[in-house]
Parts: structure tokens; sequence; C-alpha cells
């Protein structure tokens, strides 16, 4: 099994919750507290997206293999392509001493919970319905038909991470700053050393 490090934070949400952009400021304000871990994928990559950056882009067959072997903590198909996270991907970013990051479905964090990681939980819920499709739209990258698919998706997701046990925390993300604001403090609650350094010029 995955070896022991700082506790993992898991943070999930619909596609387009806006849960990446929250993760990118975590990232950029705490580079050396936490470490992402790179998913795998069987979709092809998105313009702008790197190889062992985004994602391990992959084939099917060499994942359903990987998986088959047990190679993986979790993975889910969504949309047609499977995604999932591979025990050596949070190896990787444990044994640097970082809090590993997961950025997973619903169904990945249904099998994480059955491991011994022992995860923070974190649900990044969109302002509504109509807002996800807005924002979703937006972006331009899915046909109509992918487009509902993801919607129907949201909607149980939202249903999942509203039901108490679930997460230890839903953040409302309909506003940025105060999203991230939600976040940080659920960290520095959670995290030992987030707040530290601050707490230490305050001492000084």
């Amino acid at each position: 099994m995955v070896q022991k490090g700082p506790r993992p934070l898991v943070i999930c949400g619909p596609s387009g919750s806006g849960k990446s952009t929250l993760l990118k400021r975590l990232l950029k304000e705490f580079p050396d507290m936490f470490g992402f871990s790179v998913s795998h994928t069987t979709r092809s990559p998105r313009p702008g997206e790197k190889d062992g950056v985004h994602y391990h882009f992959t084939t099917k067959e060499k994942m359903l293999a990987a998986i088959e072997n047990g190679e993986f903590l979790e993975s889910a198909t969504f949309s047609g392509n499977t995604y999932g996270t591979s025990k050596r991907a949070v190896e990787d970013v444990r044994r640097t001493g970082k809090v590993c990051v997961l950025d997973i479905e619903i169904e990945g964090v249904k099998q994480v919970k059955r491991t011994d990681l022992d995860p923070l939980l974190v649900f990044i819920m969109p302002p509504s319905i109509s807002e996800l499709e807005r924002r979703l739209r937006g972006r331009n990258t899915d046909t109509e038909e992918a487009l509902m698919l993801r919607l129907n998706t949201a909607k149980k997701e939202i249903e999942f991470g509203q039901q108490p046990g679930n997460f230890h925390i839903i953040i409302l993300n309909d506003n940025l700053n105060k999203a991230y604001a939600e976040l940080r403090e659920f960290i520095s609650q959670n995290v030992k050393d987030v707040d530290q350094d601050k707490n230490d010029e305050a001492g000084q």
C-alpha cells in the first residue's frame, strides 16, 4: 500500500465548479507544502495540456491492464473516458514530504474512502446548475450531447456531495475569493504548518 506521509487532501466537485482554479491558487500560494497527484486519463489532451503535468495521457488498453494489476488507488469512467489515480502518483508526492492533493470524481472518492489513506475530503459546490451550464458552455470544449451528460452527472455529484458524512466540508463557489478563503481556513485547521510562517512572524 501507499507509504505513510502527511494526510492527503481530496478536492471533488462537478466539472465547471471551479475546483481547478481553487487548486491552482492553493498550489501557487503553498508550493512547498502541497504536491499535485497527476491523474491518468484515456481522453485526448485539450489545447495547452501537457502530458505528465495536467494528466498522464494513456490508452484504454494500457490503463485497464494497470487497473487490473492493482496499480491504481481509484478509477472511474466518465463521458466515455477512464480517469484514475495511480499509487505511484501519490507515492511520488508523499516521498517529498508534501501533502498530496487529489482532484478526483465521486466514484474515486468512494474508492479512496475504502483505502487507508484517511484523506481530508472537500466538495466544491457550484452556485446552481444553470450557472454550471453557463460556465461549461463558455469553455466551448464539448458537444451538446457531452454537455448534457456532464450536467446530468453534475446533478448526481451535487446530491452525493450534500449528503452528511460524505465530505468534511462543502464549499459553495459563488465567489472565488470567498471560496478560496474557506478552503484555506479549512486547511489551516487540519494541516499543520500552513499558517506556521505567519505565526512565527507574529511571534517575533
